[in-house]
């Protein structure tokens, strides 16, 4: 005990008394202390060591979570577009005379309209196919065939009797080779009267009952009844009640016109491009480049982007023929073959839908490449491998190697023996 005790006193003893070389052992100490401190601080960056407690206060690994789907990619490609009522058609306007009233550029005349005046008279817009191309009417001849007194020849040497005594200098002599077409008499005496025959008279019957004058049958031969019908309409329209449609009279149109400009003034002689015309329905005209324009088929959707963002569905409605070089240069190879366009036309069936906009740049946007029912994961999650090629990291920090497909809206085409759907992935960050 004594010697225990005494072991003690002298320690006691040896630690009171100042120690030789005590500031380089206090040095010493203070820098074992930094060491272990900066120990500490590593370890706890890094998460390692320390129990479950401290393994909860430790922070998560940085990335969220995304499952694989299945879901249908779609590549769209843009291109530039103009929006507006399509390029501008000559009227085939056969009046002849001074031009003596105009409609304003943008004015809409559908069936029974007026398009423009010749020498006070209306030529009115009537609808069909087939173009005017002689007078309509009665005509009268005498019991040996020839022209009955103050009757006037038509274009296919048909007479009338309308009583102007002028004659038709129209291109209808090839129509009335038809037998369809050869007026019938249906009298005989000193002036039988012949009724016309053919399908323009058809399509002419069938505008006059469209617009309420009826009391005749619509069919191809122009009668008695077919003209009093047209006294009426020549009486609402301020015409000479004749009975007889002019060549010039009228002008057949598919559907109602816009009317676009005037290519003369009033008080000008009429020309065959005094006045133009566009349909209605406004529609988008694409120059798509002639390499790459597999995607305008007719029938094809598309979608327009309007100049204030919007977007709207388009259909592709014909696709021109012929390819032409770019203005004032050629192609990069110096063929002009590289720029070479084609027109593509596209249609809007929802006009409301674009609003008051008449024309305008657009945007059209069409399905370059799809595929259907594949597996998809954001572009984000793909990972470069050290080994080469793409891989996805797993929820619980593994690495799976996938083929990657389409690119599409953010998303990508994956494939691979261990990517399936409902697989979580790790984006990371």
């Amino acid at each position: 005990m004594a010697d225990t005790v005494t072991r003690i006193d002298d320690e006691s003893e040896a630690v009171s008394e100042p120690p030789r070389g005590g500031r380089g052992r206090r040095t010493a100490l203070i820098a074992l202390a930094v060491v272990v401190v900066a120990a500490v601080a590593v370890v706890g960056a890094l998460g390692l060591g320390g129990g479950e407690d401290e393994g909860a206060d430790a922070p998560p690994r940085t990335g969220s979570l995304v499952e694989v789907v299945r879901a249908t990619l779609t590549e769209r490609t843009e291109v530039d577009g103009q929006l507006g009522y399509g390029t501008e058609i000559p009227l085939p306007v056969k009046a002849t005379g001074t031009v003596t009233g105009l409609p304003e550029a943008g004015t809409t005349v559908k069936r029974g309209d007026t398009l423009l005046r010749v020498d006070d008279r209306p030529v009115v817009l009537l609808y069909g196919s087939l173009p005017m191309y002689r007078d309509l009417g009665l005509t009268a001849t005498a019991s040996g065939g020839a022209t009955a007194p103050g009757a006037a020849t038509t274009s296919g040497g048909d007479t009338a009797a309308s009583g102007e005594g002028k004659t038709d200098g129209g291109t209808g002599g090839g129509a009335a080779a038809s037998p369809s077409a050869q007026p019938t008499p249906t009298d005989t005496g000193a002036a039988a009267v012949t009724e016309l025959k053919g399908m323009d008279v058809l399509q002419f019957e069938t505008n006059l009952a469209a617009l309420g004058y009826t009391g005749f049958t619509v069919d191809e031969t122009f009668t008695a009844r077919t003209a009093d019908a047209v006294e009426r309409w020549q009486k609402s329209l301020g015409m000479p009640e004749t009975g007889r449609v002019g060549i010039g009279d009228v002008i057949y149109s598919a559907d109602k016109v816009r009317i676009g400009r005037p290519g003369v003034r009033l008080g000008e002689t009429v020309a065959e491009n005094a006045l133009t015309y566009t349909g209605t329905a406004r529609k988008v005209v694409v120059d798509a480049s002639a390499a790459d324009a597999s995607w305008a088929v007719r029938g094809a959707a598309v979608r327009v982007r309007l100049p204030d963002g919007r977007t709207v569905r388009g259909e592709v409605a014909s696709v021109g023929r012929q390819a032409s070089a770019p203005e004032g240069g050629s192609g990069e190879d110096g063929s002009g073959q590289g720029g070479a366009t084609v027109p593509v036309t596209v249609t809007i069936e929802d006009q409301k839908s674009v609003g008051r906009l008449e024309s305008g740049p657009v945007t059209v946007e069409y399905v370059g490449r799809e595929a259907k029912d594949v597996l998809t994961v954001p572009v984000a999650a793909l990972v470069a491998l050290a080994e080469g090629g793409h891989g996805l990291e797993t929820a619980d920090g593994g690495f799976i190697a996938v083929k990657t497909g389409l690119f599409a809206d953010g998303k990508v085409e994956v494939s691979g023996s261990a990517v399936r759907a409902g697989l979580k992935v790790r984006i990371p960050e």
